[in-house]
């Protein structure tokens, strides 16, 4: 059985915040058991070269100009520096 490490991960990040929220030692105590067999899995699946790695979701990042906009004025300026006159 292939699982993608992808998945193992959201897996442990689910059980890490039930165990942030954990109010007693012993629900602290499975939810930590719980973390250390996905990382063996992890861990295993890697080493035996089985490992599936997915590429993350990424939010798609606003594109941005290499070069900044120039500024337009209406008055009657000699050039773009600030020390044209």
């Amino acid at each position: 059985m292939n699982i993608s490490v992808q998945k193992l991960l959201t897996k442990m990040e689910a059980e890490l915040q039930q165990a942030k929220m954990a109010q007693k030692p012993e629900s602290l105590r499975e939810k930590v058991y719980s973390i250390k067999i996905l990382s063996e899995l992890i861990l295993d699946e890697v080493q035996a070269g089985g490992a599936v790695m997915e590429p993350l979701r990424q939010r798609p990042q606003p594109k941005s100009s290499s070069q900044p906009k120039k500024l337009e004025l209406d008055d009657e300026a000699n050039g773009d520096s600030l020390f044209d006159f």
